[in-house]
């Protein structure tokens, strides 16, 4: 398993999801690009509420990032080009949203810097 932090745009809008035993998820995809600026796909489940909750306030093409375990992947396009893509089990989330009542939360408790 590798820990990873990715960032990149939500491709469409994240869904809940339920499991045979009635426990519920969430899947999304984020599209990330590489330092070679290629575009990657990372498939996305999270299974803790807070994660959860955020991904599914986003809306299509919003930017996020979000940590957690990784699985690299190879998947086949329909012009047969073999591309690289990311399974990611997301642990943490932050987006815009969550920076900005963060440093709101920091600068109440007096503390401007980092």
């Amino acid at each position: 398993m590798i820990d990873g932090l990715i960032a990149g745009r939500l491709m469409g809008d994240a869904s809940r999801r339920t499991d045979k035993m009635g426990r519920g998820y969430t899947v999304a995809r984020v599209l990330a690009r590489n330092k070679a600026d290629e575009e990657f796909i990372v498939n996305v489940i999270a299974f803790d509420e807070a994660v959860c909750a955020a991904l599914l306030a986003l809306g299509d093409g919003e930017a996020l990032s979000l940590s957690g375990s990784l699985t690299p992947k190879v998947w086949t396009d329909k012009q047969g080009m073999v591309r690289p893509s990311l399974d990611m089990v997301a642990a943490q989330v932050l987006t815009a949203y969550h920076q900005g009542r963060k440093q709101t939360t920091m600068g109440e408790r007096g503390t401007d810097s980092y």
